[in-house]
């Protein structure tokens, strides 16, 4: 029994050790993508927006994401601009590092260091990238400035914690091209840059069709891709793409190593794995919302140019500048790509300019910068979504609402991204609102609430 018992008390010893080394050498890749996710929320958050790295673990990462994101830990090298994530301390190591004026990427083992290190260009300058209030005038009214013109009606709606909802960070809302209102979350002011999510994939759209004003690209265009030729994807279009269309198989799902969390957090380049996806469906036939589709749509309008510098210093000067988005960043991926589908940063009211933008049809202080009617055609309905989504990366029903019911105008529609990142646009009463937070689909929260508030407040 003795001897037994000595057995047994190593077993005891020698299972944990097989264990922890079977997790250093062979991590399950749901470890490898919680890793990449919290390096990568992290890194961006400290470099972009000057967060507490612990406090983005914490409040960003861990509260509301999958349970085993309690056991990450993160290590920060503030001079190489480089975070560290580790689940139990030591296994599957996710890797993200900062370029200036690029945001942060996911390395996984190793780093593209000619690429993490640009010698100029990049989408924003570095005092701009961090959202610094001396980067125009705080004084100004809007959009020039800062100064908001507030209208006390819309504003008590906002000071309604059930109107804002649960983990608000910032509202602004616009009315014929003035900020009237506005509200930041614990934590969050006018300066602090937010992710917005897929409501990236809206600028996206807008980058598309700046390019196809210059006469770079084309809605008709096929045969958008050498791997494509051998082939029925030949056969997808711009529009298919623009439209969630493709045909494309991927799996959009969250919360388990998926395509999307794939291709976002293990990936180096994301467009060509969404565009080495086949078909599921005859291009144009069915709609399929797909983060993939956004990053093949920004090789595509990246590769429109000649000069690879030039279309990574695009977004910031033909774009961010012009608006006035001084705090915009739009981030990359390891091959050079912008992770248009998901990775923009930029204040509160930098993302109002955007919708600004819109609902003056691309026009910019008298400047056309997309084609005439392309903000029409980007809320006009997908021919394969039924309804609920237009033809250039919006949609056109938010939280079960649909434009032209429940109050809300024909022309609305909506940018809508992850956790609760939302932008109401409505041209007919030059009225855009924007929500941006932290709010899990979970919570129950619904913004049309808000919405609704905001529109009636106008009659």
């Amino acid at each position: 029994m003795r001897g037994l018992s000595k057995k047994f008390g190593a077993l005891a010893v020698a299972a944990p050790a097989a264990a922890a080394g079977w997790l250093a050498l062979y991590p399950p890749e749901l470890l490898k993508v919680g890793d990449g996710y919290a390096a990568k929320i992290v890194c961006s958050n400290v470099f972009l927006a000057g967060r507490d790295p612990q406090e983005v673990l914490a409040v960003d990462v861990q509260a509301p994401g999958h349970p085993l994101l309690k056991f990450v830990s993160i290590s920060v090298d503030h001079h190489e601009q480089r975070v560290t994530a580790r689940i139990f301390g030591f296994a599957a190591p996710g890797r993200a590092v900062h370029r200036p004026g690029l945001g942060c990427m996911n390395t996984g083992n190793g780093v593209a260091e000619a690429f993490a290190n640009p010698a100029a260009g990049g989408n924003a300058g570095s005092k701009a990238a961090v959202g610094d209030p001396e980067a125009g005038d705080p004084e100004a009214e809007w959009p020039e400035g800062g100064r908001a013109e507030i209208d006390p009606t819309i504003q008590t709606f906002l000071e309604d914690p059930e109107l804002a909802g649960p983990g608000m960070r910032a509202i602004a809302v616009i009315r014929d091209g003035r900020l009237v209102a506005e509200r930041y979350g614990p934590g969050i002011d006018r300066d602090t840059p937010l992710l917005g999510w897929s409501m990236t994939k809206s600028v996206t759209a807008a980058l598309v069709g700046m390019r196809i004003a210059e006469g770079r690209m084309d809605l008709e265009q096929d045969r958008l891709l050498a791997e494509w030729d051998r082939d029925e994807r030949t056969a997808i279009k711009l529009s298919d793409l623009l439209g969630m269309q493709s045909g494309l198989a991927f799996n959009e799902d969250y919360g388990d190593v998926t395509d999307v969390t794939r291709m976002l957090f293990l990936e180096s380049d994301m467009a060509g794995f969404a565009a080495s996806k086949p078909l599921a469906a005859a291009a144009g036939t069915k709609f399929s919302y797909s983060s993939g589709t956004s990053n093949i749509l920004s090789r595509l309008w990246m590769r429109s140019f000649d000069d690879p510098a030039a279309a990574l210093a695009y977004p910031r000067l033909a774009l961010f500048e012009p608006l006035g988005m001084t705090s915009a960043v739009m981030e990359a991926d390891q091959s050079g790509t912008f992770v248009g589908s998901s990775y923009m940063y930029a204040t509160a009211q930098d993302w109002a300019r955007f919708a600004q933008f819109l609902l003056d049809d691309g026009r910019w202080k008298g400047r056309a910068l997309l084609p005439e009617g392309y903000v029409d055609f980007m809320r006009k309905p997908s021919a394969a979504s039924g309804g609920d989504y237009g033809s250039g990366q919006v949609w056109l029903t938010a939280n079960g609402i649909r434009a032209g019911t429940g109050g809300f105008p024909a022309d609305s529609f909506w940018m809508l991204g992850h956790d609760g990142q939302a932008i109401m646009l409505v041209p007919s009463l030059r009225l855009a609102v924007v929500r941006l937070g932290l709010t899990p689909w979970r919570d129950g929260y619904n913004v049309q609430a808000l919405n609704a508030k905001v529109i009636d407040a106008l009659d």
